[in-house]
């Protein structure tokens, strides 16, 4: 018989002789049940048969052995944990028939070592399919066989039963043919090695304590022979040396030589390894100083341009917020002139001086309101011209090729030339001449249309050019000409004159919507659009308009919140950079920095005091949560720094300094407890061990009282 395939087993059993494997007849079965068969009444109780289970519909087959004396219940029973379904679902039926569920085996026929064939199916094929938890084999070979073994002179007939198993036989070795080069494994077998008898006590293989030992031949590779002067044989001693024995050494003397050799080769490598500590220690010193440096002088060029920034906002003021700087520096200035001639005069003096102050005040807003307009027409001017030449930009596009291709069309040509002519009309120091041709190219332009705005246009012209040719001064006709001009630029932004203009003018937006935007201005008692107010976090409803605010300013508190929004722009730069969800720096106003700043933590650092407010950054107090104003601290940049690298302040921080932050922390909490945008984040903050803060030793430092 070969041998059997990989992952099998051969288990034999005895087939009764004058049994075929196959079912008897119920009569049969019957009479060696009652009395007939008292062979098989004198079976043991585990006696075995081999039953060969087919799976339908699929074709599966599975072999196992089982009791004859148990019944198809128990077969049941067996199989289902085998297929993965519940017991109900399965039907035994043999040749089509459905077996009962209380009949055995042996009353089915089967004889013990005997073999019998049963279909099992699914009653619900759609929700329990049968299919068996081991994959098929791709073995050819039969799950039973029929063996026929010769002992004695007596054949017997045995049944094989082949147990598939999914584990691969292990690998015992071979040999390669070295002529053909074929392989040769060793063969497995699968049946069990004989199991030696217990002698009772231990037993110890000589093979194992004895040493096995190897016997070597070692030849030199080249014969080697010495040679003497004798008669008849002359050897040269031309490279023959003297060798004298030196002084005698002692195994004492050879060991405490080679032990200072150590000591002295352990100096050289201890001191070799110090070296390159220090040079390490050295070059880490040397970096950490030019760290430092050039964070000085990037803080101290910082400064610098921050001061030359600051001056350059006094001395040529562009922006509303350069000419608040003016008005609180004004604001620092009366003060401290009131204070003193309030310290220093009395009676009539003092009543002089305070009026010779006013005066002087009064000189200094004159002057900067002088500044203010000139700032005003230039920018509206600049921001004319900037609209003008992206009318007049050409097509701009990126070619297939790469390159940057620009098209003029008859729009852009058109808004170009309105835009020359603009400007050669808004250019007032030219000669008589020069003016009169300006006037006559804008009169033939206009006159292309015809409506109430040309007809306007054209007989203002008309008076200028009659002016001019009566020789009237230029300084008389400076109303005139911004008429004209004025005029012409609402011309421009026409788009039935101007067709490009139409891409960058502002769509009106519907009435709904329009008034949905609007508010009122509770100072001037206008409606105007929602961009027109700056509310505060901290702000119910909508107050006064930007125009209203910068007048009460300049007025009354000529405050400087340049510095303050500085500080609200470092801290949503350094929040984006650390948390991307971020939403509480983008919710405070400068104002309520403002409020943040002076009132809670009185615009001075906590640590030591520097009252230079443009070197100041809010900075979250625990790095592990969000920044929000009860998790805040005011620090200079270089405390900032040194801050942000703690993980845990309470070892970096005593408990009184703690509790100082804290008390910060519940006066920001209450005031901004009240604005309705932040109640989400309050309620949030509450579960995160808030209240822990005043009670416990400090925890995280950042809790709500």
């Amino acid at each position: 018989m070969s041998e059997p395939q990989d992952g099998t087993e051969s288990r034999a059993t005895e087939q009764p002789p004058e049994g075929n494997g196959e079912p008897r007849s119920e009569a049969a079965a019957a009479d060696a049940t009652e009395g007939g068969g008292a062979s098989t009444l004198n079976q043991p109780e585990n006696a075995e048969a081999t039953v060969k289970l087919v799976l339908l519909p699929g074709g599966h087959v599975i072999t196992m052995a089982f009791p004859v004396r148990l019944s198809v219940r128990d077969l049941k029973a067996l199989l289902a944990p085998e297929l993965q379904v519940p017991v109900e679902v399965l039907r035994v039926s043999v040749d089509g028939g459905l077996l009962e569920e209380q009949l055995s085996l042996l009353e089915l026929g089967v004889w013990p070592q005997g073999s019998t064939q049963m279909e099992v199916s699914s009653a619900d094929p759609a929700a329990h399919p049968l299919r068996p938890r081991r994959p098929a084999e791709g073995s050819g070979a039969a799950d039973v066989l029929t063996v026929r073994v010769q002992t004695g002179g007596v054949v017997q007939e045995k049944v094989v039963e082949i147990e598939r198993r999914s584990q691969r036989k292990a690998f015992l070795g071979g040999y390669r043919h070295r002529v053909t080069g074929a392989e040769y494994h060793h063969a497995a077998v699968q049946t069990l090695p004989k199991k030696r008898p217990d002698r009772g006590s231990e037993v110890t293989s000589r093979d194992t304590q004895t040493v096995l030992l190897k016997s070597e031949v070692q030849q030199c590779p080249h014969e080697v022979a010495t040679q003497m002067s004798i008669a008849g044989c002359f050897v040269s001693c031309a490279k023959d040396r003297l060798v004298s024995p030196g002084p005698y050494v002692t195994g004492d003397q050879f060991h405490d030589r080679r032990l200072k050799a150590a000591i002295r080769l352990q100096a050289l490598t201890r001191r070799w390894l110090a070296q390159q500590r220090v040079a390490r220690l050295r070059r880490q010193r040397d970096r950490r100083l030019a760290w430092l440096e050039a964070t000085e002088r990037g803080w101290r060029q910082e400064r610098e341009e921050q001061q030359a920034e600051r001056r350059r906002r006094w001395t040529n003021p562009r922006r509303m917020e350069d000419f608040n700087l003016l008005y609180n520096a004004l604001e620092k200035w009366w003060s401290e002139e009131e204070r003193r001639i309030n310290t220093t005069l009395q009676g009539a003096a003092r009543r002089a001086a305070l009026c010779e102050l006013l005066e002087q005040e009064t000189q200094h807003i004159a002057t900067i309101g002088l500044h203010r307009s000139a700032a005003v027409s230039d920018t509206w001017d600049r921001s004319i011209r900037k609209f003008l030449d992206k009318c007049a930009a050409p097509l701009r596009w990126v070619a297939a090729d790469g390159r940057p291709v620009e098209m003029d069309s008859l729009p852009t040509a058109r808004a170009r030339l309105l835009r020359d002519i603009y400007t050669q009309l808004t250019t007032f120091q030219v000669d008589t001449a020069t003016r009169q041709r300006v006037l006559e190219t804008l009169k033939h332009t206009v006159q292309e249309q015809k409506c109430q705005l040309t007809r306007d246009l054209v007989e203002l012209i008309d008076r200028e050019l009659d002016l001019m040719r009566r020789s009237v001064k230029a300084s008389s006709l400076e109303g005139l000409r911004t008429r004209i001009t004025t005029l012409f630029l609402q011309y421009i932004k026409t788009p039935a004159f101007n067709p490009e203009v139409a891409k960058y003018l502002k769509v009106h937006q519907s009435s709904d919507l329009l008034r949905s935007n609007m508010s009122l201005c509770r100072s001037c008692n206008r409606y105007m659009s929602s961009s027109r107010f700056r509310p505060s976090a901290s702000d119910i409803a909508i107050g006064r308009c930007l125009d209203c605010t910068d007048r009460d300013n300049a007025a009354r508190h000529r405050d400087d919140f340049s510095r303050f929004k500085i500080i609200l722009r470092r801290l949503q730069a350094d929040e984006l950079r650390l948390s991307g969800d971020a939403q509480i720096p983008f919710l405070l106003q400068v104002e309520d920095v403002r409020y943040l700043v002076e009132m809670v933590w009185a615009s001075r650092s906590v640590l030591h005091g520097s009252g230079e407010l443009y070197d100041l950054v809010l900075v979250r107090w625990d790095r592990w949560r969000d920044w929000s104003p009860w998790n805040c601290i005011l620090l200079s940049k270089n405390e900032a720094k040194a801050h942000t690298e703690l993980e845990d302040i309470n070892k970096g921080y005593d408990k009184a300094f703690i509790r100082r932050i804290q008390y910060k922390h519940m006066l920001a909490w209450r005031h901004f407890s009240q604005i309705s945008k932040m109640a989400e984040f309050l309620k949030s903050n509450q579960n995160a061990g808030l209240d822990a803060g005043l009670d416990g030793d400090g925890g995280s430092g950042g809790g709500q009282p």
